[in-house]
């Protein structure tokens, strides 16, 4: 599986959140994870354990979120907007392995995928001046 695929999967379990009981999640991990058959079991982990690392940061995700986005704050937001800024967000800030641009491009993606009409310029938008703000390493 490529890992745009891997990170739409990433995506997909934290859309779930919004609308799950955070005790409630892992049954639904469990059973998403059903319904990959060709997935390979260091796949499945790989979506997981990134899924709980990002999950893991949503507090400091969501105020460095609302820190730059103007008149939205993620209460507000659409559902996949905040779910793909949210992981977009832990690979700049927390996972090395990403460079920016890619995190970026790949985020804008996944808004123009699940989002609506504005979605991609918005995730953009907000992306682009959390990647101004952090030095770039």
């Amino acid at each position: 599986m490529l890992r745009k695929e891997l990170r739409e999967h990433i995506f997909k379990m934290l859309f779930q959140i919004e609308f799950n009981e955070p005790e409630d999640m892992k049954e639904h991990l469990k059973l998403y994870f059903e319904s990959l058959e060709d997935a390979s079991d260091k796949e499945k982990e790989y979506i997981q354990k990134k899924y709980e690392a990002v999950v893991s940061h949503v507090p400091e995700i969501d105020a460095l979120i609302n820190e730059r986005a103007r008149d939205w704050k993620t209460a507000r937001m659409n559902k996949a907007d905040l779910a793909v800024l949210r992981l977009a967000v832990y690979e700049l800030k927390w996972d090395d392995e990403i460079p920016t641009g890619v995190a970026i491009n790949e985020a804008v993606e996944l808004a123009r995928k699940f989002g609506g009409d504005a979605s991609p310029s918005f995730v953009n938008g907000i992306l682009g001046k959390l990647a101004e703000a952090e030095p770039q390493g």
